[in-house]
């Protein structure tokens, strides 16, 4: 039989990685039942069953890429669109691009290499391939980045989604997933964080360009009736992670016995997320046709950055070499995802602990680079302010 007429919901196919049971800090139930939801009476929409073309923009990139190889082991098509930018070394994203490739071939994955705000570019995409999915991943990242040079925000963040939801009413695509980010709560005091809090406080252009983002989709959702969902990312790593993220510049470092800059007392929490977790959820969102939702998806409890580091000198077998400066301006001293809203309306549930998510990061890191020279010194950032700037060495890296 056709794979695709065997195709099931992410509720009834397993993630491949191992999984755990949390152990984490979870809500108590006094928190639960202190006060009522917006959502809590939302009708809880069944999951399409059956065959999808998704475009996955971004899909060369660290979530994208995730996303589009798990669409793809389900028997879905993918069209992937990417600029191939040098935010970090474009072999890396080379190599997540060949991975699609020499997995399912050319037949299932769809490759279109240009800027999403070119717009003759993009219509074409719309136009040739016809998806009638759309997980749109491809975005600026970073906090320090955006107070830098906030330009290129508005470009690739708010032009591009724009482009993309314009696109999306016009050709009639069914469900449209893109990736907002858990800087819009910017220096929240809630212990949880909540999708019913509000949120116009941003104090980073990055964080103000995702609001910017959230606020476009509720009025496309509203003049064309398209089905819009955001996803609030909290800190996500995991195998194929950027470079520029602490996760791996951690793992980087202390394998290689460099400095690691740890950025005040280190008492600073963050809700780090597994990817498979954060797979699990963006999959979850594009089978589910809401009309309009935010979700977050974090693991739901924190861990401080001096827990991180012992946790990453554990796995790797070295110790840290680490220099304390001053924190940076941007940055918001903790997160910690209310995820009751994702677990009640897409049966989201993060299996991975961060102690079990660094372990399998940092086995991958052993795996993949055991050959491979990282060069991420402070001369290079200092060098090129705007991007993090990977270099890698002429022997051949597999990125699985």
């Amino acid at each position: 039989m056709d794979s695709k007429n065997q195709l099931k919901p992410v509720d009834e196919v397993e993630l491949t990685s191992v999984s755990t049971s949390l152990t984490d800090t979870v809500l108590s139930s006094d928190e639960e039942s202190s006060s009522a939801s917006s959502w809590e009476q939302n009708p809880i929409i069944e999951p399409h069953i059956g065959y999808k073309k998704v475009l996955v923009t971004g899909g060369a990139g660290f979530i994208g890429s995730h996303v589009a190889e798990y669409l793809l082991s389900r028997g879905d098509d993918v069209v992937v669109v990417d600029e191939i930018n040098d935010y970090y070394d474009t072999r890396i994203k080379e190599g997540n691009i060949n991975l699609l490739l020499n997995k399912y071939g050319s037949d299932r994955v769809a490759i279109f290499r240009g800027d999403i705000c070119d717009e003759k570019f993009i219509s074409n995409v719309f136009e040739t391939a016809k998806p009638k999915w759309v997980c749109h991943m491809a975005a600026r990242a970073g906090v320090q980045h955006s107070i830098r040079d906030p330009y290129i925000f508005i470009h690739s963040n708010i032009e591009a989604t724009t482009r993309l939801m314009e696109l999306s009413q016009k050709h009639g695509v069914k469900n449209f997933v893109f990736a907002s980010s858990s800087s819009v709560y910017g220096d929240s005091k809630s212990t949880f964080f909540s999708e019913d809090e509000a949120v116009d406080h941003s104090i980073s252009p990055c964080a103000a360009s995702k609001k910017a983002c959230e606020l476009l989709a509720y009025t496309y959702h509203h003049l064309y009736k398209i089905n819009v969902t955001g996803l609030r990312f909290f800190t996500v790593y995991g195998p194929r992670g950027r470079p520029d993220m602490a996760p791996f510049k951690f793992i980087d470092r202390v394998s290689r016995g460099e400095e690691l800059h740890q950025y005040g007392s280190g008492t600073s929490s963050r809700d780090y997320t597994y990817i498979d977790d954060i797979v699990d959820g963006v999959v979850r969102s594009i089978d589910r046709c809401h009309g309009y939702e935010i979700f977050n998806l974090g693991k739901g409890s924190g861990n401080s950055l001096k827990d991180f580091i012992n946790i990453v000198q554990k796995y790797v077998g070295k110790k840290a070499n680490v220099r304390i400066v001053p924190d940076q301006p941007g940055d918001v001293p903790y997160t910690c995802a209310d995820i009751r809203k994702a677990e009640r309306m897409l049966g989201y549930k993060p299996k991975f602990s961060f102690e079990e998510g660094i372990q399998q990061t940092v086995s991958w890191y052993k795996r993949v680079h055991r050959t491979t020279v990282f060069e991420c010194s402070s001369e290079i950032e200092a060098r090129r302010p705007y991007r993090y700037k990977v270099h890698i060495s002429s022997v051949p890296v597999n990125f699985t």
